[in-house]
């Protein structure tokens, strides 16, 4: 009974920290250390962790990852997957998104596109429960605001 109260108290929670650091590329550096470092968490730990949980991506993909400081300095965090604008101006080739979205076209992707970035995207925690279908609506949702056209195939 005493080990179900002990998983059922809480740890008193420091800060949750956000950063997006590069794939695979953590360090003890700004700005993974000035972040970790006032709530004196173990900074070779978390550069260890991070690469190692990143390495299956290409090494300059932005990951977004959300850190959870305990008071004892401890922690946990979580890795998503990059954002889906960053996908999208991998799929299309482009450097940044229209400034007049509806009236300026800035790229051109296909469905193909939509749904592979829909695949990776389905692995993220908080999209796991979703459809697929809903996941590529979303996906040309933003493709749109970004001023993409989304074509069936490429002509």
């Amino acid at each position: 009974m005493s080990a179900l109260k002990e998983g059922l108290t809480r740890r008193p929670v420091a800060a949750t920290i956000k950063l997006t650091v590069p794939a695979g590329q953590a360090r003890p550096a700004p700005p993974v250390g000035p972040a970790l470092g006032q709530y004196r968490l173990n900074l070779m730990a978390f550069c260890k962790d991070f690469n190692a949980r990143t390495q299956k991506y290409k090494p300059e993909t932005p990951m977004a990852v959300s850190i959870t400081a305990y008071k004892d300095n401890t922690f946990d965090f979580t890795v998503k997957s990059p954002s889906v604008t960053w996908y999208l101006k991998k799929a299309a080739g482009i450097e940044s998104g229209s400034s007049k979205p509806g009236h300026v076209v800035s790229g051109t992707i296909t469905l193909k596109h939509i749904y592979e970035i829909a695949k990776v995207k389905q692995q993220d925690p908080y999209c796991q429960y979703k459809s697929l279908e809903s996941i590529c609506k979303s996906i040309i949702g933003t493709a749109n605001a970004m001023g993409l056209k989304v074509l069936k195939e490429l002509e």
